[in-house]
């Protein structure tokens, strides 16, 4: 409830637009995981009943469709093939077809290193179907990969702490352009769900941005902190965010070439639709990603499990900047 608390997280909203290069969305910083963006734009911008497309390249597409579907929205996904990405003129068909409250792109899903460009698909939803919402969920993209809100015409982002933004997980972070705001403030049907209302949100990020502090639900204090002290390295400190992103990019192509030296091949299909904050890689023929284990445990090196229906041969391998994931040959 401190003045300089308050001063901390309004000035952190206000930085959280400079990243995602937008004027006058809204963020909300709220205490949760990422995991919880999916659930601000299931609740707040979609009704139970409305359609819902998602472009799915992995894991997380599932997920998004698993949590709008659980809000009671009608859901239909694109598919990519493994490793491949959601081809812009199956988006176009799609939304000649059929009408859509949101179309949901992953920028990069951490299950497969595909990096989605969501560039050309806003540009065809403003063509064929301008009222729909552009929906990103940038968890693994923002801050290592270039998103022009406003110029791109994307209407949510969603992220978190932990990953380009570089502060500790527990924060979930979303921006809400004016657009998708006037879709939640004239809503027909409640919102269903409490904690991640909007309703109940948005004074708050109001009161604090304007220097004064409100109660809904305790703010994560040290997280605020955290984030705001990341938020001013990127936008206040040299490097500056364009040349951060270049040299995201220039690691990510050394990062890449010595795996190719070492004759390790990427698992996104085009060198153009691989992530530049993560490389995923296949295991060498022969050798199983859960043989590695114990070499990278000996090492030092923390290495998670595995996703979803590929869970055992999936391991995630996370040193920071990046994040690299080896995967076993089907």
């Amino acid at each position: 409830m401190s003045a300089g608390f308050a001063a901390v997280f309004g000035e952190s909203i206000r930085m959280t637009r400079e990243v995602v290069r937008t004027t006058n969305a809204q963020p909300f910083l709220i205490s949760g995981s990422g995991t919880l963006g999916w659930d601000q734009v299931s609740a707040n911008l979609v009704e139970p009943g409305e359609s819902a497309l998602v472009l799915n390249t992995g894991y997380f597409g599932d997920s998004f469709a698993d949590c709008l579907q659980t809000y009671g929205a009608q859901v239909d996904q694109l598919r990519a093939d493994f490793g491949g990405a959601v081809d812009v003129a199956q988006v176009e068909q799609a939304l000649q077809s059929k009408k859509y409250k949101i179309v949901t792109i992953t920028h990069v899903d951490t299950s497969t290193g595909v990096l989605s460009d969501p560039q050309p698909v806003a540009e065809v939803v403003q063509k064929v179907s301008p009222e729909t919402l552009v929906v990103l969920d940038a968890v693994c993209a923002v801050a290592s990969e270039d998103i022009q809100m406003d110029r791109w015409g994307i209407d949510v982002v969603i992220t978190a702490s932990q990953k380009g933004l570089g502060a500790p997980p527990g924060l979930s972070v979303v921006i809400a352009s004016q657009k998708a705001m006037k879709v939640f403030e004239t809503r027909t049907k409640p919102v269903t769900a409490f904690y991640a209302s909007w309703k109940r949100w948005l004074p708050i990020m109001k009161a604090y941005e304007g220097g004064s502090a409100l109660y809904f639900a305790t703010p994560p204090v040290n997280l605020i902190n955290a984030f705001h002290e990341s938020l001013c390295q990127i936008t206040k400190v040299s490097p500056s965010l364009d040349e951060r992103l270049k040299l995201h990019r220039e690691t990510s192509s050394r990062i890449k070439a010595a795996a190719a030296e070492l004759g390790l091949s990427q698992l996104p299909t085009r060198p153009e639709i691989a992530a530049n904050g993560m490389t995923a890689l296949w295991c060498p023929d022969g050798v199983k990603s859960s043989d590695l284990l114990p070499a990278f445990l000996q090492r030092g090196v923390v290495v998670a499990g595995g996703l979803g229906t590929r869970k055992g041969t999936r391991p995630n391998l996370r040193r920071l900047p990046f994040f690299f994931i080896l995967l076993s040959p089907p």
